[in-house]
This record gives C-alpha cells, sequence and structure tokens, in this order.
C-alpha cells in the first residue's frame, strides 16, 4: 500500500488472508492531530490524532461499536 512507508505497524486486523487487511501504524513525523493512521483494504486511511484514538477505543471497549457489523 503506498504512502505508509516509513511509519511504524503496530496492528494488523484479519491477518488470515493476503487481501492487504486493515491496519494500524503511528507516524512519529507527522503533526500530533494525524499521527495515528488506519488503513483498510481498499487503499484509503484516516489520520487522527493519540487522544482521538483512545475514545475510539473506549467506545469500542465500552461495547459501543457491538452492534455495527450485525446489519
Amino acid at each position: 500500500m503506498s504512502g505508509i512507508e516509513g511509519i511504524d505497524p503496530v496492528a494488523t486486523f484479519c491477518g488470515d488472508c493476503d487481501c492487504g487487511c486493515p491496519q494500524l501504524f503511528v507516524d512519529s513525523a507527522a503533526p500530533a492531530e494525524r499521527r495515528v493512521v488506519l488503513t483498510d483494504d481498499f487503499g484509503q486511511r484516516v489520520q487522527m490524532s493519540a487522544d482521538q484514538f483512545s475514545s475510539l477505543v473506549a467506545e469500542a471497549k465500552s461495547g459501543k461499536l457491538d452492534g455495527i457489523g450485525a446489519h
């Protein structure tokens, strides 16, 4: 996937295939508000601050995102 060279991988989601699974990166060279990078298997990316990512993780842990895939 282009545009992710030189940034630090943190996690790969799925990993059971060879389709370009979604991944989480930290871009230490990016401005603080864009340091966390999420990529998907379609070549798209989302950049956010560490605080925004922490909020997303907290929402997931609390169960608020559990119903998203159920539709």
